[in-house]
């Protein structure tokens, strides 16, 4: 029987990133994987909706073209196929670019299921039928989760698709309704809308994007109903009626609303069935595993990480998480650190945050004051025609701190980090102002956003 240092079940962004750390620090390592390298992030999620995104975003810029004064012969159209080549090709390269770093860190692989028997030997169940032991001094979990499937929808991946059914679906369809109008629904809504699909958003809470600030979600949804996604929400499905060539949902209210396809996006079920847990003891709530600040289970030297475990269901802290599970195996002493997780939703136009929204610091206790810069009056926003959205930070009226950052707007996903380095630092809004940012840039807007906390931003009226 083979014997390593840690055995980590789940190759996806925790537990990939978790075996390279481990090997990094000297560890013996052995990954066990039962799908594709890069879990769902790479294959059904992130890197492939993100994928589309670009396209997207390419299509829309194409089409407001003419008003930078560059004329296109003909109309564009969009040769989906070629889209989907595009998106395969791009997860074939990260795919064999994890294979690359995993062999060149010296980490054992194996490909199967996998189980464990006891606290320190999981068997792997490979795909020719033989199953091999391996003996581990700690264990990682990392098996992720899948889209949730209530028994209100029947699931066919083919007019009723899931999150990861319609990333595979071959021709563009004319009409789409998507159950769900969370972070990936939205995105889906924001994509195909691009891509010359009529959109309809099905949303059971008050509002679409719960999770964001007001003034955003407020921001980006009269965005999308001008681009023209519809948006219902507070709207209850009751069941669901399918045609040949169509997908009807019925709403409480008696309202039915019709679609080509279907897109369910309501939320996500944790990877736990099958893989030995009630054998060894480890303690599950709802489906997920609990785990303490070191990403360890109830069980020592049993660990876990990313979405079957996190509290967040992000790729960049299951990977977070992963290096933490790894040094502790090695026999560090080190706790994930939750204080700022940057956030980003990848909608027309982008979202991120940092730290708390208004609202939150409110309910805090804190006395906010608050700035706010708009795309409009910046520069080279004007030049690049993206105007729509605005900077907003949140600090503390007696300290000064930043308490949170929100941005909607072209390029937020990439500028949110300077605001997360911030928050994270216990940087002042007068710190950001007194920073002299290069002219002219996007980032500006964040410098003159802290400005408009005291009022006194440059390019704004107060």
């Amino acid at each position: 029987m083979s014997t390593y240092d840690v055995g980590i079940i789940g190759g996806g962004p925790g537990g990939y990133v978790a075996a390279i750390k481990a090997a990094q620090l000297g560890g013996t390592v052995c990954l066990i994987e039962k799908g594709e390298w890069g879990g769902t992030c790479l294959n059904r999620g992130c890197i492939p909706t993100k994928t589309l995104f670009a396209v997207a975003n390419l299509a829309t810029q194409i089409q407001e073209a003419s008003a930078f004064g560059v004329h296109i012969g003909g109309e564009a159209t969009i040769d989906y196929p070629q889209v989907l080549t595009h998106k395969n090709s791009v997860i074939q390269q990260l795919e064999g670019g994890i294979a690359q770093l995993l062999k060149a860190n010296k980490v054992d692989i194996r490909k199967g299921t996998a189980e464990l028997i006891n606290k320190n030997t999981i068997a792997v169940n490979k795909p020719d039928g033989t199953t091999e032991h391996l003996h581990a001094k700690n264990v990682i979990i990392a098996t992720g989760s899948e889209p949730a499937e209530p028994p209100i929808f029947e699931i066919d991946e083919d007019q009723v698709l899931t999150t990861t059914g319609i990333l595979n679906v071959t021709e563009l369809p004319e009409s789409l309704l998507i159950v769900g109008g969370g972070v990936s629904g939205c995105e889906f809504a924001s994509i195909f809308n691009a891509l010359g699909c009529r959109v309809t958003i099905l949303e059971l809470l008050p509002t679409i994007l719960a999770t964001e600030d007001v003034q955003v979600i407020r921001h980006t949804q009269l965005f999308m109903k001008r681009k023209g996604i519809t948006i219902h929400t507070g709207a209850k499905l009751t069941h669901v009626k399918k045609s040949n060539v169509h997908v009807t949902a019925v709403l409480e209210s008696g309202e039915e609303i019709t679609a080509q396809k279907m897109l369910v996006s309501i939320g996500r079920g944790y990877n736990t069935d099958g893989i030995g847990l009630e054998k060894v003891g480890v303690r599950t709530e709802g489906g997920k595993i609990v785990v303490d600040a070191q990403m360890q289970t109830t069980i020592p030297g049993i660990y876990s990480v990313g979405d079957v475990a996190s509290r967040y269901l992000l790729a960049h802290v299951a990977s977070a998480e992963g290096k933490v599970a790894a040094q502790n195996c090695l026999g560090d002493s080190v706790e994930m650190d939750y204080q700022v997780i940057p956030w980003c939703v990848f909608t027309l136009p982008e979202i991120g945050h940092a730290g708390m929204t208004e609202e939150e610091a409110t309910t805090e206790g804190y006395e906010v004051k608050v700035g706010r810069f708009p795309y409009a009056a910046n520069g080279k926003a004007l030049g690049l025609r993206e105007t729509d959205g605005f900077v907003k930070i949140v600090s503390d009226t007696d300290s000064g701190d930043i308490l949170g950052v929100h941005i909607v707007g072209a390029h937020a996903s990439t500028l949110i980090h300077e605001a997360a380095v911030a928050v994270r630092m216990g940087a002042t809004a007068s710190d950001i102002a007194h920073t002299v940012h290069a002219h002219p840039t996007l980032s500006e807007m964040i410098m003159e956003s802290a400005e408009s906390v005291d009022g006194k931003a440059i390019h704004s009226l107060h």
